[in-house]
């Protein structure tokens, strides 16, 4: 028979709100990055000499696309998609975490011996709580990366936007595009919640909360290290779901492998590393940002838990009196009086 083990602080919708609300906060303080790293991601690297036709401005390094954005657009070109991001990122980080809460409970629970999960196992969870996550929200990233990718005189919004993709050849399927894609990313976050829980665990054994400086510091560290390793398929994944490059004539790429062979042949292998400078900067801000809210967050849910649970017992309490003092009433015996 299974060990049971102890049940948690908090039910799975708690653990999920928390981490989508610093995930929400942390984006939204970095947003310019995510426009930044994504244009750096999707253009394709002009030779030397190269007089192209097209008109697209090209990027030399992330201080130049802020200096270009921001001369085109404004400072609100920084900010060009922000909506559908977040509403994107609340989503995916919401469905992440709540089921990420659940898959855990589940295996502690069949553990006939109660010990921490090993590195793999970790991995393996954070890969199914990621995997069931991308398939319901991945068409918000489509729509958000497409928004992104549009120069001033083509911005649409959302919706109008969503639509686009669905009128394009792929019709609805296409709000699924790099599915195939964000499925072999689920190693991301995987990596990155897998390597926190590992050296929090290593740093701070038996430490059940971290101080806002500790969670920061570890949320940080194991994203860099997951974004560099997934690298590769990060730009794959952008270049499948952002309009195709001039040089394909307006064809969509078919697969994240038939990206990077692009990119092999047009721009070397060295590029398939493009945009990490901004990626890894974004992902070490957000990471830590998401980390040390999700935990402040966590605490706070529990406290309200605690308080709420007590209230609710207190009123138990109450009424159990309540109700023993009028059953011990009603037994009393009924005095009899004589003439």
């Amino acid at each position: 028979m299974a060990a049971q083990s102890k049940p948690a602080p908090l039910p799975s919708w708690g653990f999920a709100v928390a981490g989508a609300t610093g995930a929400v906060l942390a984006n939204a303080l970095v947003y310019p990055l995510d426009i930044v790293k994504t244009r750096l991601q999707v253009q394709v690297k002009r030779k030397p000499g190269d007089s192209s036709e097209h008109t697209d401005p090209h990027y030399a390094s992330t201080w130049d696309a802020i200096n270009k954005i921001v001369a085109e657009d404004g400072i609100h070109g920084l900010y060009a998609g922000v909506n559908g991001a977040l509403l994107g990122v609340a989503s995916t980080n919401f469905a992440y975490f709540y089921w990420y809460s659940i898959v855990r409970e589940l295996y502690f629970k069949s553990q006939r011996i109660p010990a921490p999960p090993s590195t793999a196992v970790e991995l393996v969870l954070g890969a199914i709580a990621g995997a069931v996550a991308q398939a319901f929200t991945i068409p918000v990233a489509v729509v958000t990366t497409r928004q992104q990718t549009q120069s001033k005189a083509d911005r649409k919004g959302l919706l109008d936007t969503a639509r686009e993709v669905v009128q394009s050849e792929d019709g609805v399927s296409g709000l699924w595009r790099g599915l195939k894609a964000s499925l072999v990313l689920v190693v991301n976050p995987a990596i990155t919640y897998g390597a926190y829980e590992r050296l929090k665990g290593a740093f701070f054994p038996g430490k059940a909360r971290l101080t806002a400086g500790e969670a920061f510091l570890l949320g940080a560290s194991s994203k860099a290290l997951a974004t560099i390793v997934t690298q590769p398929l990060i730009v794959a994944k952008v270049g499948l779901q952002s309009k195709p490059p001039p040089q394909r004539e307006g064809k969509p790429f078919k697969g994240f492998i038939e990206v990077m062979r692009f990119i092999i042949e047009h721009e070397g292998v060295t590029s398939l590393f493009k945009g990490i400078g901004p990626q890894i900067i974004k992902g070490f801000l957000v990471q830590g940002i998401l980390m040390m809210t999700k935990e402040r967050m966590e605490l706070l849910f529990i406290l309200l838990f605690r308080y709420v649970r007590k209230l609710r017992s207190d009123q138990l309490a109450k009424a159990a009196g309540l109700a023993a003092a009028a059953a011990s009433k009603a037994k009393l015996p009924v005095p009899i009086t004589t003439r």
